[in-house]
C-alpha cells in the first residue's frame, strides 16, 4: 500500500535535476533488454498499452508511483534501482545527453529536429554529436560573456515579479502614503501634485536647455534642486521624469555595486511612478467595473490617467491577477524586433536564450508584438488571436515612438480570459510556434542559401540593451559629464 510519506519520498526523488523522466526511462529499457523482454511483454505485465510504456522509456512521459513499482516487479528489481541517479553504462549516458540537446535552445535554433536514436547509431557518433553541440554552446558562452551577469540579473528579477503576480504591496503602500501626504483627491495626477510631492521630499525643480544626454533629470541631493530638461514636454510625459527621479530618493536607491541591484532599482522606481500616476484603490474600482462590463481595455485605462500607452499597460499587469484574477503577460518590442521588455504570469512561452533570459531575443515575426508594425492604422489598438504551442492567446498592441525609434507595446491573456477585453471579436488571427519549432527564426533554405554569404546588416537594436554596469558607475551615463553639470549650476 502506498502511503503519503512514500509519495512524498517519491516526488522529492524524481523533482532531482539528475533523476528525470529520460534517466528513468532509460534504466527500465536497459532492464527490460537485460531480460530479453519485449515492450509488448513489459506492458502485458503491468496491464498498460505497449505505447504508453513507449512513450516513458522514450522519457515523454513521467511514469506515476504506482506504475514505477508495478515495472520494478516485473522487471524483478526494486524501486530504488529504477531512481538511482547513475545510468546503466556509457551508452546510456550519451543517448540521454543527446536527448537533452535535443530539447534544448542549441538543436532548435539550428533548426535540427529531434530524431530517435536508433541501436544502429554507433557510439562514435553520439560521442561526434555531443562534442560538436558543447563546441556550440561554448562559442555561444563565449560571445556572450560580456553581458552574462546582466541576463542572469533580468530572469532572476523576472522570476521574483512572476512569483509575486508583478504586484508590491510595499510600493503600493508607499504610494498611497505619499500621494495622502499632499492630499491627493484620486484620479489623474497633476503637474501641480508632482512638483507638491517634491517639494514635500525638499526639492524644487528647475528646467534647463543643457541637460546631459545621457540623462533623463539629475537630482542635486545637497542643495535639494532636481534638473529637467526644458525640452521634456516635447518627448514625453513630464510628470513622469519628476516622479521617477523622486522615487528613488524615496526608497532609499544608493549607487547599485552591481547589475542585479541596479535592475531592482529601475523596476521599483518604475513601479512607485506607475502607482503614483494610476492609484490602486482608484484604479481596481475603474478596472473591476470594466470587468464586470467585460470591456477591459488599456486604452480607457490610458485615458482616464492620462497616462502613456506602456503606462498603462505596465500598471495593467501590476493589477490584473492580483484584483482581477487575470493572468497576463506584456511585451515591448523595439522595430528591430529585439524584445526589451517582457513579463509572463500566463505560462506564454517567449523566446529565451540558454540562460533562460527573454530580453534581447527576436521576437516572432508572427506574433502580434511584430505584426503591429505593418499596421497602416496607429490611431487604433491592433487586436490579435496567436495560436501558439502553448495554446491561443490573445493580445493588443500599440506602436509608439521614442528616440531610439519604434517600439510595439502589447498585453496579451490567455483565450479563456479574453472574454472580459475588448477587442476580443478581432478576425485578426496568427500561428506561431515560435517556443516549439523554428518557426520564423531561420530564413528558408533556399533564401538562406542565395543570401547568407552576400549580406552584411547594421544592427539597429537599441545600444543600451542589456548592457553591463561597470562597478561604481550607471549603465550609459557619462558620470564626468553629470559632475560637471552640477558644478557648474549649483547655487552660489
Amino acid at each position: 500500500m502506498t502511503t503519503a510519506t512514500d509519495r512524498e519520498q517519491t516526488d522529492d526523488l524524481l523533482d532531482d535535476e539528475e533523476v528525470d523522466s529520460l534517466t528513468i526511462g532509460r534504466r527500465i529499457r536497459q532492464l527490460r533488454t537485460q531480460r530479453a523482454m519485449t515492450l509488448d511483454e513489459l506492458a502485458s505485465a503491468v496491464d498498460r498499452a505497449p505505447s504508453q510504456l513507449s512513450m516513458i522509456e522514450n522519457g515523454r512521459r513521467e511514469p506515476k508511483l504506482t506504475l514505477l513499482r508495478a515495472i520494478a516487479r516485473a522487471l524483478g528489481t526494486t524501486l530504488d534501482a529504477l531512481l538511482e541517479s547513475e545510468p546503466l553504462d556509457e551508452r546510456s549516458t550519451m543517448e540521454i545527453a543527446l536527448e537533452r540537446a535535443m530539447r534544448g535552445q542549441t538543436f532548435q535554433a539550428l533548426g535540427i529536429p529531434p530524431f530517435r536514436i536508433g541501436k544502429a547509431v554507433p557510439n562514435e557518433a553520439l560521442a561526434a554529436m555531443l562534442a560538436l553541440q558543447g563546441e556550440i554552446d561554448r562559442l555561444r558562452d563565449e560571445r556572450a560573456a560580456t553581458p552574462e551577469e546582466a541576463r542572469r540579473a533580468n530572469v532572476a528579477l523576472r522570476r521574483l515579479m512572476r512569483t509575486q503576480n508583478n504586484h508590491f504591496p510595499e510600493l503600493e503602500e508607499q504610494a498611497r502614503a505619499l500621494l495622502a501626504s499632499v492630499d491627493h483627491p484620486g484620479g489623474p495626477l497633476t503637474q501641480r501634485t508632482a512638483s507638491d510631492i517634491a517639494a514635500h521630499l525638499g526639492f524644487t525643480l528647475h528646467y534647463v536647455p543643457d541637460l546631459p544626454q545621457t540623462t533623463r533629470s539629475v537630482a542635486d541631493i545637497k542643495n535639494g534642486r532636481l534638473y529637467l530638461s526644458s525640452r521634456l514636454a516635447s518627448k514625453g510625459d513630464p510628470r513622469t521624469a519628476v516622479l521617477q527621479a523622486l522615487s528613488s530618493r524615496i526608497l532609499g536607491h544608493r549607487e547599485p555595486t552591481s547589475y542585479a541591484e541596479f535592475l531592482r532599482q529601475r523596476v521599483e522606481t518604475n513601479y512607485l511612478t506607475g502607482a503614483l500616476l494610476i492609484p490602486e484603490e482608484h484604479a481596481v474600482p475603474f478596472l473591476q467595473e470594466a470587468k464586470g462590463r467585460r470591456a477591459i481595455s488599456i486604452e480607457d485605462l490610458r485615458d482616464a490617467y492620462s497616462v502613456s500607452y506602456e503606462t498603462a499597460a505596465h500598471r495593467f499587469t501590476n493589477l490584473a491577477t492580483v484584483h482581477l484574477g487575470i493572468p497576463v503577460h506584456f511585451l515591448k518590442v523595439h522595430e528591430s524586433g529585439t524584445i526589451t521588455k517582457a513579463y509572463e504570469n500566463d505560462d506564454v512561452n517567449f523566446p529565451t536564450d540558454r540562460l533562460g533570459a527573454i530580453e534581447g531575443q527576436m521576437c516572432c515575426r508572427r506574433w502580434t508584438s511584430r505584426v503591429v508594425f505593418d499596421e497602416d492604422d496607429h490611431f487604433n489598438p491592433y487586436y490579435q488571436y496567436t495560436d501558439t504551442g502553448n495554446g491561443t492567446y490573445w493580445c493588443t498592441a500599440r506602436v509608439e515612438f521614442s528616440s531610439e525609434g519604434a517600439h510595439s507595446v502589447s498585453v496579451g491573456v490567455r483565450f479563456d480570459d479574453t472574454k472580459w477585453f475588448i477587442g476580443r471579436d478581432t478576425p485578426n488571427r496568427g500561428v506561431s510556434k515560435h517556443s516549439v519549432e523554428v518557426c520564423c527564426r531561420r530564413a528558408p533554405a533556399d533564401l538562406e542559401a542565395t543570401w547568407r554569404d552576400q549580406s552584411w546588416p547594421n544592427v539597429r537594436t537599441p545600444r543600451t540593451l542589456l548592457a553591463t554596469l561597470p562597478t561604481g558607475a550607471f549603465p550609459g551615463v557619462d558620470t564626468t559629464d553629470v559632475y560637471e553639470f552640477l558644478e557648474a549650476h549649483a547655487p552660489r
